[in-house]
This record gives C-alpha cells, sequence and structure tokens, in this order.
C-alpha cells in the first residue's frame, strides 16, 4: 500500500511515505504488542521507537530542479529511537534546496522482541532501501551512480555499516542491484563498538550487554573499511563527550590508508547531537559539505 500526502512547501515536498517491504519483512519475529510510539512537540513527530514496520518517505525538489543526485538519510538516537525530525524531515528539506532527492528511513531498531538476529535488522533496511532507490533512479530522474547516504550518530554506525558491509549476504533478495552507496556523510557517527571510544548505549542495544570479540570487531567499521568501501565526508566536534570525536578520526584513517578519498571536519566546539548545526563552529558544516558535493560532482 501506497500513502500519498498531498504536503508541499515552498521549497520542498514530502510526496510519499512507503513500505519499504513488499515482500514479508526477514528475520521478523510476529509481536501484536510491539507496537509504534511516537513523540511529539507541536503537532511535528520529533522521535519514533519500537519500529516494526520500516518506510521510506519521499523528498523531492519542486521549486528548485533536480540534480539527479539522490541521498539516503539515516536518523540517530542510539539504536534505541529515531529522531525523525532534526535527524530526518529537516536535512531531506534542506537536501532538496540544494537539488537533492531525499529519502528518510524509518529503520527498524534492533530487538529480540521482533527479532531473530537483532544485530543484522538495520543492516537488512539500509541494503533493502539503497537497493530499492537505485532500482527505480529512473522513477525519480535519478542517476544510479549518484546515490548517497547521510547519518547522525548511531545512524551514522548504520550509515557506515551499509558502506561496510554492503555485500554481506544478510536476507534473500531477488535485486541484483548493489547496495553500495555511491558516497557517504557522517556527522558525529558511532563508529566503533570497542570499549575505548564506544558509545555504550549503541552497542548494548544493537549487540546485546556481553557482545563477543567476534562481533564487536565486525560492526566496529573503522575495522572493516576496503579499497571499495565509499569516498566519505565526516563531521565531529572535539567536545562531543557522548560520542568521542576518535569515532570519525579513526574511521578516515582508516579510508586513508585503503586509498579512499576522504574529508574530515573537526570543530571546536558543539557537543553532540546538533542536527544541521546550531551554535559554535558546527553550525558551518552544511556549508562545508555543499563545497566537498560540488567538488566531488555530486551537484
Amino acid at each position: 500500500m501506497i500513502v500519498t500526502l498531498k504536503i508541499t512547501g515552498p521549497i520542498y515536498a514530502q510526496d510519499k511515505i512507503i513500505p519499504l517491504w513488499i515482500t514479508p519483512i526477514p528475520n521478523a519475529i510476529n509481536n501484536a504488542e510491539y507496537t509504534e510510539k511516537e513523540v511529539l512537540k507541536d503537532g511535528i513527530v520529533t522521535s519514533v521507537s519500537h519500529v516494526s514496520i520500516p518506510t521510506l518517505s519521499i523528498f523531492t525538489p519542486h521549486e528548485t530542479k533536480s540534480n539527479g543526485t539522490a541521498i539516503l538519510i539515516f536518523p540517530g538516537g542510539g539504536y534505541s529511537h529515531l529522531s525523525i525530525d532534526k535527524e530526518g524531515t529537516k536535512v531531506a528539506k534542506w537536501l532538496n534546496t540544494l537539488g537533492i532527492t531525499a529519502f528518510v528511513i524509518k529503520y527498524r531498531l534492533p530487538s529480540d522482541l521482533i527479532m531473530k538476529d537483532k544485530t543484522i535488522g538495520p543492516l537488512q533496511d539500509a541494503q533493502e532501501a539503497m537497493r530499492f532507490i537505485r532500482k527505480n533512479a529512473s522513477q525519480w530522474d535519478l542517476d544510479s551512480t549518484k546515490i548517497g547516504i547521510i547519518g547522525f550518530s548511531a545512524g551514522g554506525h548504520l550509515a557506515s555499516t551499509l558502506s561496510t558491509h554492503y555485500n554481506d549476504v544478510v536476507y534473500k533478495t531477488d535485486y541484483s542491484i548493489s547496495a553500495r552507496p555511491s558516497f557517504s556523510i557522517l556527522i558525529y557517527p558511532v563508529i566503533s563498538m570497542t570499549k575505548e571510544v564506544v558509545h555504550k548505549g549503541s552497542q548494548t542495544n544493537l549487540l546485546g550487554t556481553n557482545p563477543s570479540l567476534e562481533l564487536i570487531n565486525k560492526f566496529s567499521n573503522e575495522k572493516t573499511v576496503a579499497s571499495d568501501t565509499p569516498t566519505a565526508f565526516l563531521v565531529h566536534a572535539t567536545d562531543d563527550t557522548v560520542v568521542p570525536s576518535e569515532n570519525s578520526i579513526n574511521y578516515y584513517l582508516a579510508l586513508k590508508k585503503n586509498k579512499i578519498p576522504a574529508e574530515l571536519h573537526l570543530y571546536e566546539k558543539g557537543g553532540h547531537g546538533f542536527g544541521l548545526g546550531v551554535k559554535d563552529t558546527s553550525q558551518f558544516w552544511t556549508r562545508d559539505c555543499v563545497e566537498w558535493l560540488k567538488a566531488n560532482g555530486y551537484l
């Protein structure tokens, strides 16, 4: 079923919200008591948790001409909820002003209550979303070689997981289309699951309370960078006390070691969770990102 929302604005339009999975959701456990929860502020859904039916919200540029680039957006929230407005809808609106078609994914959050293996649930959704967008690129006049991703905090972990595990077989698919992102934009991302720099909440929610060393290494994405990992633009604040900036630094160094083009911006101040940037030096990351997108031929 496709729900059309006829919501328009001066720069962008949220055209549709569609279910991500047409086939049965892989790895799923039916649980009627596990129901989605929303937090509203001033009539706007700001946070979503207990997601069991993942969706894609599609935002296409209207007054700004589409340039053929698309970006799949992964909101953060420590793998416990999704900051769906600040790190989803608002980001999509900004991207639309640049002529970029945006897709906000409401992905399943890892839970033993609805997943047979919660460590791969979010990655299944991420792979399927990328394949779906690329398969249907012509529907939105997109260039299938210019489909990137952006992730915030734990959404940055999922984005970097897709970047480094896009070839992992985590579900059966009829698509013969690659799930590899063309590029990644990682904003104060969780990257590592190692104890030195880990965001403990994200680790516990995704891997459990006592994960094996094998699991920790598998989902410490700085350890799984390879020569075919997509190029990346990374942003972090040095004074981030929630997700240490070493997450971005170590991922950047791994990309550099593998001769993958990358750009890292470390701001002196900004803390964690600044979204599109509201104060201190972190407020300028969007400007820097635009220049990076231009330099790489995505704008």
